[in-house]
């Protein structure tokens, strides 16, 4: 009835908020260790190729003023660089310089060691990926 699927439902949303604390504190951890913040290693992970602030905002899950914030650091450490946009003259494009690129590749295997996620297979991975983008989108 709908009581059981009440308790379902708490229990469920308790499992995807205690995953996500897992999460972070892997992030934050792993980003310790390579002298970055959280936000700072999720803004590298998440720069896959050049793209606008209002893109890396995006797929940070962020206000675009945080990740200008973030970006502001990475570029005095010399991670990233603002290059004129290609397609659009009044945009910036976020790249990675050669020392972020290297840094970046640093962080992925960091972050993909003993991620909490590891401990499923790759198949379960892909069933809980389609999962969660079926309740997301």
């Amino acid at each position: 009835g709908s009581a059981e699927r009440a308790i379902a439902e708490r229990n469920l949303c308790g499992l995807v908020g205690a995953l996500a604390k897992q999460i972070e504190g892997h992030i934050r951890e792993r980003a310790g260790a390579l002298d970055l913040t959280a936000a700072q290693a999720v803004a590298l992970r998440e720069l896959t190729g050049p793209m606008t602030m209002r893109d890396l905002a995006e797929r940070m899950s962020c206000e675009p003023s945080n990740a200008t914030f973030v970006v502001d650091r990475l570029e005095e450490q010399g991670i990233v660089e603002r290059r004129p946009h290609p397609g659009d003259r009044r945009a910036k494009q976020l790249v990675l310089t050669s020392e972020g690129a290297a840094l970046r590749e640093r962080l992925i295997d960091l972050l993909t060691e003993a991620s909490p996620l590891a401990r499923l297979t790759s198949e379960e991975q892909t069933a809980l990926n389609d999962l969660l983008t079926r309740v997301v989108r």
